[in-house]
């Protein structure tokens, strides 16, 4: 199942002049990041090591820029963005769900600048609510140095690396954490004395000492200990 795809048009390494455009775009982003957020950090991220380190500061402050809705001057990284996909190369990026898994399906067109400036002019047309957390997710993907696999996406979400979250948990981890820890959106952001009461309270109750299910104990303290994290670090 596809959950986020960006579709962008580019010129060919080899051609005289350097640009982009963007084509269809399903980026769902709220809640921030969304599967869209994630897809695009994730398309930064795989095409960093590729970008020329010099250009690091101006993409930095091309995602600032673009986050706070200003107008950018071209050419930007050496590229030039425009509406007009004649004469241009076709790429594609998905991320796609494998049952409860995350997979990133990349192509491999084009070069890293025009990749990543794809993902952050994409990520410069969401609505403002989002764009803002998005653009965080970005800049953190500007960083990473790993697999291109779920251990991405965790620490896209900030989730913890060690464990295997759920598509839902990834796709908007405070509303996770709130459902694990038997909160709701609706009666507000719980402070740090509840989180803990509840958290001591649920943990007590998934204790196979106290009648919690032995098999599944771990796990489910597991999540209870990430939930926490999540909402005392947000």
């Amino acid at each position: 199942m596809i959950l986020a795809e960006l579709e962008l048009f580019h010129s060919r390494p080899v051609a005289p002049t350097r640009r982009v455009a963007l084509g269809h775009l399903d980026l769902p982003s709220d809640p921030a990041p969304g599967f869209g957020g994630l897809l695009l950090g994730g398309v930064v991220a795989a095409h960093m090591p590729r970008l020329d380190p010099d250009l690091f500061d101006e993409l930095n402050q091309l995602t600032i820029l673009l986050e706070r809705g200003g107008r950018v001057a071209q050419p930007r990284l050496r590229h030039r963005l425009q509406t007009d996909r004649i004469g241009l190369t076709r790429s594609v990026h998905r991320l796609v769900a494998d049952g409860e898994e995350l997979v990133f399906e990349f192509d491999d067109k084009g070069t890293a600048a025009q990749q990543i400036l794809g993902a952050v002019y994409a990520a410069g047309l969401l609505p403002y609510g989002p764009r803002t957390p998005v653009m965080a997710t970005i800049r953190r993907a500007m960083r990473w140095s790993g697999k291109l696999d779920n251990t991405l996406v965790a620490y896209l979400t900030g989730l913890s690396r060690d464990h295997g979250w759920s598509a839902e948990a990834h796709r908007d981890p405070m509303g996770w954490a709130l459902g694990v820890l038997g909160f709701t959106r609706e009666s507000g952001r719980p402070g740090r004395r509840a989180i803990q009461r509840r958290f001591r309270q649920l943990l007590l109750e998934a204790h196979p000492d106290h009648g919690g299910d032995v098999g599944g104990a771990a796990t489910r303290i597991s999540e209870l200990a990430e939930a926490r994290r999540v909402l005392l670090a947000g």
